[in-house]
């Protein structure tokens, strides 16, 4: 009797031990943890540098046969990894992009000497307003004094031609002169000495590598060497400095005046400069 009632509470007793299906705890979802994520997050982004630089290697080979006069790949560095993203540099960045107005000829101007002429520390006698540039870290003061004329010059071009000033200047001293002579926008584009091919320690202004063409572009600049590329498509002009009765701009609105009569600027500017040398004997005399 006691063994059976032995039994009978060892059953019941297992019995209550036992959890509902339904009730019972399941185990935790396994979740990743932070530490897994990011790993995961920056294996991903490896892969997608990888396909990147396999991509643009790709399509710089693709691109090398077909590279406009100027373009240069730089060389591959020996410290690179082998997946690292191929440079190219375009060193022909100075292309200007297409015309606005097709049907207009494109007038290049040269900045120093030609439009303004710049004096650094001490102030001169005379100038027109004061530019800050800061050069190799150090701000630098100078003196700029506009050519005569120089307000009424622009105010010809403005429509008529597409402006482009293409000075050797540095751009930290010549954005800000052009910032103050051109405050109502007659230059469409600015190209500094970056722009320039050194030849001989020499900067020159390449006109063709411009993207414009050659019969249809004029530069106006006092440095033949600046020009040696395309002297037929250059107007000389007297350096300026500070003489106040200078008309040289003046005279170049007569010849934009009379250049619509020729199909190639080229022919304009070689009959101007036959005008001008009989102007200079007429000095002379």
């Amino acid at each position: 009797m006691v063994s059976k009632l032995i039994r009978k509470s060892l059953k019941k007793a297992g019995r209550d031990r036992r959890i509902p299906h339904r009730h019972r705890r399941r185990s935790p979802a396994k979740t990743a943890s932070p530490r897994t994520l990011i790993f995961a997050i920056n294996k991903s982004i490896h892969s997608g540098e990888r396909r990147l630089a396999k991509f643009f290697c790709k399509l710089a080979r693709i691109a090398t046969p077909i590279c406009r006069k100027g373009y240069k790949i730089l060389p591959r560095q020996e410290s690179e990894p082998e997946d690292s993203i191929c440079k190219v540099l375009f060193c022909n960045d100075y292309v200007l992009p297409p015309s606005i107005s097709p049907n207009k000829r494109t007038v290049f101007l040269d900045l120093d000497e030609t439009l303004v002429h710049s004096n650094r520390d001490p102030p001169p006698n005379q100038f027109d307003f004061v530019v800050r540039p800061k050069i190799d870290g150090n701000l630098m003061n100078f003196y700029v004094l506009k050519r005569p004329g120089l307000d009424e010059f622009l105010e010809f071009l403005n429509g008529k031609f597409e402006v482009v000033v293409f000075t050797a200047g540095l751009k930290e001293y010549a954005s800000l002169v052009l910032d103050r002579i051109d405050k109502k926008g007659v230059i469409s584009h600015r190209l500094y000495r970056d722009s320039c091919k050194e030849v001989d320690g020499r900067f020159v202004k390449d006109l063709s590598a411009t993207g414009r063409e050659l019969n249809r572009v004029v530069i106006v600049d006092d440095n033949p060497n600046a020009c040696a590329f395309q002297p037929e498509n250059a107007i000389q002009i007297r350096p300026f400095i500070d003489d106040q009765r200078d008309e040289e701009l003046m005279r170049l609105v007569k010849f934009f005046e009379g250049c619509d009569c020729f199909d190639d600027m080229r022919h304009a500017v070689k009959a101007f400069g036959g005008e001008h040398e009989s102007h200079d004997l007429k000095l002379l005399y």
